[in-house]
């Protein structure tokens, strides 16, 4: 009896609704025959009138929802490549960073090379949107993820927190520094990790996403470093994973880009400023492959 009711209470506002809106084409529930609409948050109730004695059936549909041609998502974005850096720090006035071995050379830009095939850079972004701007061959993408980078040096160095400086007589410091360690590693490597938002141009032959389509992006990201640590592996002292505050900046403000075909990417970084805080001046750069369905 219920239901009666319902269906005579909707046949009524069907009835009053002559004065609503007709459907257009653009709405994929639109008929011809359709000669009224009604509807009443995510309901929407349709009169069909039959030339046949005005026949009347009424239509519901729930949940409709409409998506923008104009925006399109691309979720966990992974990235692969080669991490390095441009130094161009005056070592005759680093300071206190550096510490010294007296009667020994001084330390110097060749204690910072790296090791370049296993110096990489990892990049998983959680997404990025395109917004198109001039149909689908001039967009605007922006996104955010995780750059995570990994400096492995030759040279057995070791980065300190803070504590008892090396070569002196106790001498111990509150500040952060880096000094020519007294053993060999296996493995040492200074780790960076920011959470990275970036916001590029991106340019595109075609208007679909896909195979064969060649595209190419360029911009500017900002990451905030959210972890630092010194990764090392020796004889002597196993495997060491100091977490510290390393004297390097919090922010990091890079220029991007990428050209590729199809889901593959050529993408690079570059930061004009250095990512330590004080006396050292390291530039980082970063170039590899990207893997996304744009």
């Amino acid at each position: 009896m219920k239901k009666i009711y319902l269906l005579a209470f909707l046949c009524a506002i069907v009835l009053a609704s002559n004065a609503q809106t007709k459907p257009t084409k653009k709405d994929t529930t639109y008929n011809p025959a359709y000669n009224d609409t009604i509807r009443i948050g995510s309901i929407l109730i349709i009169k069909k009138n039959k030339k046949a004695k005005g026949d009347t059936t009424i239509i519901i549909a729930t949940n409709i929802k409409k998506t923008n041609p104009k925006v399109s998502t691309n979720y966990l974005i992974f990235d692969i490549g080669f991490a390095n850096f441009n130094d161009k720090t005056n070592y005759s006035t680093a300071g206190g960073y550096v510490v010294n071995k007296p009667g020994a050379p001084a330390f110097n830009a060749s204690d910072l090379k790296l090791k370049a095939g296993k110096s990489i850079n990892i990049n998983i972004w959680l997404f990025m949107q395109k917004y198109a701007l001039v149909k689908n061959n001039v967009s605007l993408i922006y996104g955010l993820g995780m750059e995570l980078n990994n400096y492995s040096f030759r040279s057995p160095i070791s980065f300190k927190e803070n504590g008892i400086l090396p070569y002196s007589a106790g001498q111990q410091t509150n500040a952060p520094f880096v000094f020519r360690d007294s053993i060999s590693f296996s493995k040492n490597k200074l780790a960076a990790d920011y959470l990275t938002v970036p916001l590029m141009l991106n340019f595109s032959t075609t208007k679909k996403t896909g195979k064969g389509n060649f595209s190419a992006s360029f911009g500017i990201s900002a990451g905030y470093l959210y972890s630092q640590r010194n990764k090392q592996i020796s004889n002597e002292r196993g495997k060491k994973r100091n977490k510290g505050e390393y004297d390097l900046e919090r922010f990091k403000i890079s220029y991007i880009g990428d050209i590729g075909l199809g889901p593959v990417s050529l993408y690079g970084s570059y930061s004009p400023k250095s990512i330590f805080e004080r006396s050292l001046d390291i530039k980082p750069f970063n170039i590899g492959l990207r893997f996304s369905k744009w």
